[in-house]
Formats: structure tokens, sequence, C-alpha cells
């Protein structure tokens, strides 16, 4: 048995990471190669993902490949998955992090927006898990990450698209969980709790933000970018060995009342 520490250590192991270009993919990304870890991240924006990809090899001495990829879109995800292989010839991490937010009361959005929104949140999710399974249960390893939400478990007003999302990654987890455990291959969710990434800087400000989603956290503040590291370091580490299909929240305490 490996001795303390050394459980999280990722040296030697390739993480894919979708929407890893900002956010908390980003800060994910660089957890990861802090730890040990080489990486593939990819973006719909191949410039955001190639500086993103240069800044952490230069912080960290790794080797880091940013891909240009739309979740959604089947064959983007074959080919993204295909050239992760070729460039590293293994993946043994992925962290299912590309994900959108629409906004708005159920009667002011339309169909097509919500449609948008399971399309990357939960379509991109399925997708990708489904083009790297195959290799983890080749090598008879893996650890597959997906980004839920606390808004998977707990209600929150003009959010039906997102919420319905993540609720939905909620369950995918737990099914891929048991569907994968016979093959070494675990499957948790993180559930950050309010962290101010790109996605709610527009909302920050806003006197409903402050009193039922920050105003909701026990620590009555936005999660920093790098809190969320230790959660997916560990879920991508030897360390969760005996955890899978599991909900790893990171939320300040938001579910806790």
């Amino acid at each position: 048995m490996l001795p303390g520490i050394k459980l999280f250590d990722l040296t030697g192991k390739v993480a894919l990471v979708t929407g890893g270009s900002k956010g908390l993919g980003a800060a994910m990304a660089e957890g990861l190669a802090s730890a040990g870890a080489d990486l593939f991240l990819t973006s719909r924006h191949q410039d955001e993902v190639d500086a993103t990809a240069q800044q952490i090899a230069k912080d960290h001495g790794r080797r880091v490949i940013g891909h240009e990829a739309d979740v959604s879109n089947p064959d983007q995800v074959n080919a993204m998955v295909a050239r992760c292989l070729k460039e590293f010839g293994k993946i043994d991490i992925l962290i299912n992090n590309a994900g959108i937010n629409i906004r708005g009361p159920i009667d002011e959005l339309t169909f097509e927006q919500f449609q948008q929104v399971q399309n990357v949140n939960v379509n991109g999710v399925w997708l990708t898990t489904r083009a790297v399974v195959p290799h983890m249960k080749q090598q008879k390893y893996g650890r597959i990450i997906i980004l839920a939400s606390t808004l998977g478990v707990v209600g929150l007003a003009d959010r039906t698209p997102y919420a319905t999302s993540k609720g939905a990654t909620v369950m995918m987890t737990k099914a891929l969980g048991l569907e994968l455990a016979p093959f070494g291959i675990t499957c948790n969710a993180i559930c950050p709790g309010p962290f101010l990434t790109p996605m709610n800087v527009p909302i920050a400000d806003q006197e409903n933000t402050k009193k039922f989603i920050v105003g909701a956290v026990a620590l009555n503040r936005w999660g920093r970018m790098e809190e969320i590291q230790g959660a997916a370091i560990y879920l991508s580490s030897d360390a969760s060995s005996y955890t899978t299909g599991s909900l790893l929240m990171v939320d300040g305490g938001w579910t806790a009342r």
C-alpha cells in the first residue's frame, strides 16, 4: 500500500479535461498538473485553450495540449479522444467539465434555449464518457469525474435548464459508478457551490445573487478557484480508489442547510 501523500501523486497519469480553458476547468487542470499529470485540454475556442495549456505547461513543467472541440458534436468528440490517445497513448482521467448556463423564468425561455443547455451539459458528458470508456475498459483503470452542481440536488428559481441538466448528471454519475465498477473504473461527481467563474460574473452584483446564492452559503462568500483543486486531485488519484458513484460537495456549506 502506498503511504500517505503519495496516494495523491498523479505522476505518469494523463487527464482529458473538457472546458479546460478557463474557470473551474482551468483550475482543476492546474491542480492535476501540480500533482504530476499531463493534460489534454479542450474548449470551443482554440486560442483560449492554447493560452491556458501554455501557461500550465510553463508553471508546472508538464506536457499540456490544447484542442478545439464542441462536446455536443459526436464527431468532434470522437476526434478529440482519438487525438488524445494518439498524442499520449492513454487516458487515465476524464474530467467532464464543459458546460453552459442560460437563466430566466420558464415562460421567458425558448425550448431551443432549454435544449441548448441539455445538449452541452448532458449530451456532452454522455458522449465524451462513451468515447473514453472503451479505452479505460481495455486498460482496466480509469477515473471519471463529472462536474455536476449543488443545483443538481437543490433548487433555485429561474434555473430550469441548468438545474435539470445537473440533476441528470447526478444520476448519470450514480449509474456509471455501478456500470463501470467491474472494470476498475470509478465515476464520481463534484458539485460546486457558487464560484465566481466567468459564467457567474454577470450576476455577481445582483441582489438576488447576494441573498439567495452567496447568502445561502454557510461561509458567506464565493468560492476561490483553487478551492476546487483538492476535490479534483482526490477523485483523480489512487486516494479515491474506494469511492465511486458519489457526490462531493464543494459548496461552502450551501447544501448543509
